[in-house]
């Protein structure tokens, strides 16, 4: 098995996501006593849900998140789990004057080791077979 790769029974993966969210209006909230705690709850959201955090950088005004996971979680399923979290947590925690702490809208991206175009040679030449 080619190394960093994950093996289940009945799989061999290696998925990489890349989050990028922000608060509600992209208010500067996440500084000090918030910043520490969200980190807290990311890390524990993580693993809940068997992440592994490869990266995880707070901004006042937005966060990143690394992570590598199990297949059969979508990629929306694992920030609709780490913002409800947070968000629940943290308004109960500090008050921030906002509607709600997240806005509704996220950047995903995956990533890997080989690009797309290594990949569509890879299939075109098995089609040679």
């Amino acid at each position: 098995m080619p190394r960093g790769f994950d093996r289940e029974r009945t799989n061999v993966h290696k998925l990489q996501y890349h989050f990028i969210w922000c608060p509600k209006y992209r208010k500067s909230v996440l500084e000090g006593e918030v910043r520490d705690r969200l980190e807290e709850l990311i890390e524990d959201k993580a693993d809940e849900l068997d992440l592994e955090i490869l990266e995880l950088a707070i901004r006042p005004d937005h966060v990143h998140l690394f992570i590598t996971g199990d297949p059969t979680l979508a990629p929306n399923k694992i920030l609709q789990q780490v913002k409800g979290y947070s968000s629940r947590h943290l308004r109960d925690e500090f008050n921030f004057g906002l509607p709600s702490l997240w806005t509704r809208s996220y950047f995903v991206s995956s990533a890997g080791d080989v690009s797309s175009k290594v990949i569509e040679e890879y299939i075109d030449a098995q089609a040679g077979e």
